[in-house]
C-alpha cells in the first residue's frame, strides 16, 4: 500500500469554511465571509467533489473565497501546524509501513491502488472517504489526532477507513457480514501480526457474535492449517469445536472479497442465529 500524505490549499481551506469551527476566530472570519460574499460562498461549498476528483489540479471557477482565505494571518499558521501534523503522521506510517504492507498483502490478497491522505488541521477532528458520485477516488481527508499513548492506533485507524472505503457499496444487502469480516482483517488479524499479541475483542461490539461465528472460516481463509487450529484459538481466546466445522481447503486460494463472497453464499451454514447467544 503506497500512501502520500499531502497538504492542499483548497482541501484544508474548504474543511475550515464548512466543518465545525476550530477557533472563536475562525467561527468570525466564516461569519463576515457569508454576509458578504453569499453567492460565492455556497459556489464554493459545492466544491468538494471536484476538489477529490484530482485534488492536485483542481482550479476554482471562482476563487474569491478561496483568497480571502489565504490572506489571512490565521491561515498561514493553520497550514504550518497542519504541515507538521503532516510529518507526524508520515513519521509514523515510515516507521510500519514495511511489516504492515507485507501483513496487508497475505490478510487482504490484493493490490490497492496509491492513496493520497489528504491531511487537514487535527482540531477538526474529521475523516472524510467520500467518492465522488459511481466514481471511486483514491484519496481520504485526514483530521484525526494521533494517539499519543499508542500512535501505532491510528495506523490501524487509517488503514481501516481505506479498506471500508474499497468494500463500499460491496454486497450492500449483507453489510454486517462484510463490516465483520473487515473488522477480523484489519481491527483483528492485522494488529495481532503487528503486535504480536491478540487484538481479537477489539472493534463494534454488535458483530461480536457474528465475528466468532466467521472466525472458524477466516482462519482456514488465512491458510491456518487444522494442526495450528488450538494454537489460534488459544492466541485469540475465541473457542470453537473444530470436529464440527469441515476444513475448506479452497479458501486459502481466495482474496477477501472472494472470501465475503463465499460467507454470504452460505451464511445460513455459517451464522448459526440459534447459537449466537452462547458461543
Amino acid at each position: 500500500m503506497n500512501l502520500k500524505f499531502v497538504v492542499n490549499d483548497y482541501v484544508l481551506i474548504w474543511n475550515l469554511l464548512f466543518q465545525a469551527s476550530i477557533s472563536e476566530r475562525i467561527h468570525t472570519v466564516k461569519q463576515k465571509i457569508w454576509l458578504n460574499y453569499q453567492k460565492e460562498y455556497n459556489e464554493t461549498f459545492r466544491d468538494l467533489p471536484l476538489i477529490l476528483k484530482d485534488s492536485k489540479n483542481f482550479i476554482p471557477k471562482d476563487d474569491t473565497i478561496y483568497n480571502i482565505v489565504l490572506e489571512m494571518k490565521e491561515y498561514e499558521q493553520i497550514k504550518k501546524d497542519t504541515e507538521k501534523f503532516r510529518v507526524a503522521l508520515l513519521k509514523i506510517w515510515d516507521e510500519n509501513k514495511k511489516k504492515a504492507n507485507k501483513e496487508l498483502k497475505e490478510i487482504l490478497k490484493f493490490e490497492i491502488k496509491p492513496y493520497d491522505i489528504l491531511v487537514v488541521s487535527k482540531k477538526l477532528n474529521t475523516i472524510d472517504t467520500t467518492d465522488v458520485g459511481e466514481k471511486k477516488v483514491n484519496s481520504i481527508v485526514w483530521g484525526r489526532a494521533i494517539n499519543t499513548s499508542n500512535s501505532f492506533v491510528t495506523i490501524i485507524q487509517l488503514i481501516f477507513e481505506i479498506i471500508k472505503k474499497e468494500f463500499r457499496g460491496y454486497q450492500e444487502e449483507c453489510k454486517d457480514i462484510v463490516n465483520a469480516i473487515l473488522e477480523l482483517a484489519i481491527l483483528n488479524e492485522f494488529p495481532t501480526r503487528m503486535k504480536n499479541k491478540s487484538y481479537y475483542f477489539s472493534g463494534d461490539n454488535s458483530l461480536k457474535f457474528l465475528k466468532r461465528q466467521i472466525y472458524p472460516y477466516f482462519l482456514m481463509y488465512l491458510g491456518v492449517g487444522e494442526d495450528k487450529m488450538n494454537e489460534y484459538m488459544m492466541r485469540d481466546k475465541v473457542g470453537f469445536d473444530i470436529s464440527q466445522y469441515p476444513y475448506e481447503k479452497q479458501l486459502k486460494k481466495l482474496d477477501l472479497f472472494e472470501f465475503v463472497d463465499f460467507c454470504i453464499r452460505n451464511k445460513k451454514y455459517i451464522i448459526k442465529i440459534d447459537e449466537l447467544e452462547i458461543i
